[in-house]
């Protein structure tokens, strides 16, 4: 099971890959294929984007998409896809192209370059504290489940979680959290192994003779 269970693992990480390779080749055809602005043209759409008009926003981020996948690929390998990147990247873009003409900057590109690059930053940011609470979790849950086991052996039963809270200096709050999501793993753990059993493969008229017989 454990070794289905890899295999399966392993294709499904390599269909990710896949898929975000092909979705930055998309997004680099697309760069290419769009014709640059001239000075007086970005210019234009500029103010005409600083007023809402949504026509010059698109073909704005549409002619600086390159600049966002740039900046991703210098971000690469920090936690967060390319296309997750360049994703984060095009929000800050839409930002700086709608708000450029209200501000003091006189050069859009930087204006543009800064955005995005606080827009892709603060995403990492986000997703390694949230990795961080992950790990903080999973050591946790194996506290919570090696003391829940010790005190079983030691009360000859289940402690509560008021005795399990004494015991790892918790909160009950935290205890009753932590409590959940190792129910949670659990049962998705059961569930998971169920995948891997045919019930047509179980001969339970021979199982229910064995536990009559015995």
């Amino acid at each position: 099971m454990g070794v289905n269970g890899n295999h399966h693992d392993r294709a499904t990480r390599a269909e990710i890959v896949d898929s975000d390779a092909e979705t930055v080749r998309d997004l680099l055809r697309q760069a290419a294929a769009t014709k640059p602005l001239t000075d007086g043209e970005q210019q234009r759409l500029l103010e005409r984007a600083g007023f809402g008009d949504k026509a010059s926003q698109e073909r704005l981020v549409a002619a600086n998409l390159g600049m966002v996948i740039r900046l991703a690929d210098q971000r690469a390998e920090q936690g967060l896809s390319r296309p997750d990147l360049v994703q984060e990247g095009s929000i800050g873009l839409v930002e700086a192209v709608r708000s450029f003409a209200a501000s003091a900057e006189s050069d859009f590109v930087r204006f543009a370059e800064r955005s995005v690059g606080a827009q892709m930053d603060a995403a990492l940011a986000a997703e390694a504290a949230a990795v961080r609470d992950a790990e903080l979790l999973v050591t946790a849950a194996t506290d919570y489940e090696r003391t829940e086991v010790i005190m079983r052996r030691e009360l000859k039963r289940d402690a509560s979680v008021y005795e399990l809270a004494e015991k790892l200096e918790w909160t009950v709050e935290r205890t009753r959290y932590v409590a959940q999501v190792v129910a949670d793993a659990r049962r998705r753990h059961d569930e998971e192994l169920l995948e891997f059993i045919d019930p047509a493969a179980i001969d339970f008229d021979d199982d229910e003779r064995v536990e009559f017989g015995s």
